[in-house]
């Protein structure tokens, strides 16, 4: 079975040509408390979303399905689940939680009226994972790297794939029948360790999921719609064929692609954090 494809926008335009492209979910990002304090020192983007834009672009995904991610658990969670499910979402994401209670409360909140899909991000999620996933009505989970590489330490979110804490996750989860995956993407052929050893390693680990990150379509770069839908056409071609490739590959094959890319993550990583040290050096001069 393909891979679930996810790509995050409010724009229109963009749901449309992605939605006709293949991509399986459009993600609309409410989140914004303590987001700015967690990541505002990377380059990652600060969602000017809002639940208009899930009302706007429901009439127009026929295909396509539409994932909201609300803030994290606070006291305003149950209206904002309430607002985004009566705006038109087929799946309501829960970010950075840390307890089976906070998982009990969303659930209940959603009850029943639209998919949930866990963003589990936390260490705190990670250590309560057992328990977390004995809360029934979880229908996927999403394993996201930048919070909590953030929170180990590391320098590169990939690492989280080569200590082994991502294969760790999905059997844990896997055990539970529940969908998952983890991280982004860019296009294939791009960036280190390359999108097709990445979506190899997804495929080994039982992955049915993964977002299309700015790196495969930053869609505010382009004011030309055709080239949008070039990249978006063009680009889930080449995954979905890599795919077709990767169905057919034996053992020998997996263990070597992971060998390869928990080598290049190493690599990397290591190169950025050279390049941080030289950086506080040259400030301190």
């Amino acid at each position: 079975m393909a891979i679930k494809l996810i790509y995050i926008t409010n724009n229109e335009a963009v749901a449309r040509i992605a939605q006709g492209s293949g991509v399986d979910w459009i993600f609309i990002d409410l989140e914004v408390r303590g987001k700015a304090e967690r990541q505002g020192h990377l380059n990652t983007v600060q969602s000017d979303h809002s639940v208009e834009d899930v009302r706007n672009l429901k009439p127009i995904l026929r295909i396509s399905e539409l994932l909201v991610r609300v803030n994290p658990p606070y006291d305003g969670t149950k209206k904002e689940v309430d607002q985004v499910i009566a705006a038109g979402a087929d799946i309501v994401m829960l970010p950075y939680f840390k307890t089976k209670q906070e998982v009990e409360d969303f659930i209940a909140c959603v009850n029943g009226r639209a998919k949930t899909c866990l963003l589990l991000e936390t260490p705190e999620a990670v250590d309560n994972i057992d328990s977390i996933l004995n809360v029934p009505c979880i229908d996927s989970i999403h394993i996201g790297l930048n919070d909590l590489h953030l929170a180990h330490g590391m320098h590169f979110m990939f690492e989280l794939l080569a200590d082994g804490t991502v294969e760790r996750l999905c059997q844990k989860i896997g055990a539970k029948k529940i969908p998952y995956g983890f991280g982004g993407m860019a296009r294939i052929g791009e960036l280190d360790p390359p999108a097709e050893a990445i979506l190899a390693e997804h495929y080994r680990l039982g992955s049915s999921m993964v977002i299309l990150s700015r790196s495969f379509c930053n869609a505010a770069e382009f004011k030309d719609q055709d080239q949008i839908m070039e990249i978006f056409d063009t680009g889930v071609k080449k995954i979905r064929a890599c795919e077709a490739g990767l169905q057919g590959a034996d053992k020998s094959f997996f263990e070597s692609n992971q060998k390869y890319v928990h080598e290049r993550i190493i690599a990397v990583a290591s190169s950025l954090k050279k390049q941080l040290m030289q950086d506080s050096e040259r400030k301190s001069l």
